[in-house]
């Protein structure tokens, strides 16, 4: 049997990658989000994004969504309304096994003087502890996530 591991010569040639806690304050400057706490989840493979009143319209003949966001995590005080054009609307499984259709938004995550194009689902996520999920697709090529750090590559907003 080979045992060769094909994964540490495909690392030797990636170009060096941030290493990101496990919990990062993130922007999202195209929706106005200046700072809302995300939770780095390699077992997501897609981003999701805190979304209530979804509301679905259509600009120059395209499809676009208005939702809003309680950025502030466990606090409903603060609320910002979105809008972005529909990337897709897809099937979403849950990590606790629940299918549910998906708004899918493409925009700019920003942090760490790093920005970059991303998908984000739009889900209701108000009982969730993280208001916003950061998935492998979004990280891929670009961070590795040391799960005994947090705030490795972004400034603590809990003042703001």
């Amino acid at each position: 049997m080979d045992c060769t591991n094909d994964n540490a010569a495909a690392a030797a040639v990636e170009p060096a990658l941030s290493i990101a806690g496990w919990r990062e304050w993130i922007s999202l400057p195209e929706l106005g989000i200046s700072h809302i706490k995300a939770k780095m989840d390699t077992g997501a493979r897609t981003s999701c994004i805190h979304a209530f009143e979804v509301e679905p319209f259509e600009r120059d003949g395209a499809k676009w969504v208005r939702f809003r966001v309680h950025p502030d995590q466990g606090s409903t005080e603060r609320v910002i309304t979105c809008e972005a054009e529909v990337a897709d609307f897809r099937a979403v499984t849950d990590s606790g096994g629940h299918t549910e259709m998906r708004y899918v938004i493409k925009t700019m995550i920003e942090f760490n003087n790093m920005r970059w194009p991303a998908e984000f689902t739009l889900t209701n996520r108000d009982t969730m502890k993280f208001r916003m999920l950061v998935g492998r697709t979004t990280m891929n090529g670009r961070l590795v996530v040391n799960p005994s750090l947090s705030y490795q590559l972004s400034v603590e907003c809990e003042a703001l």
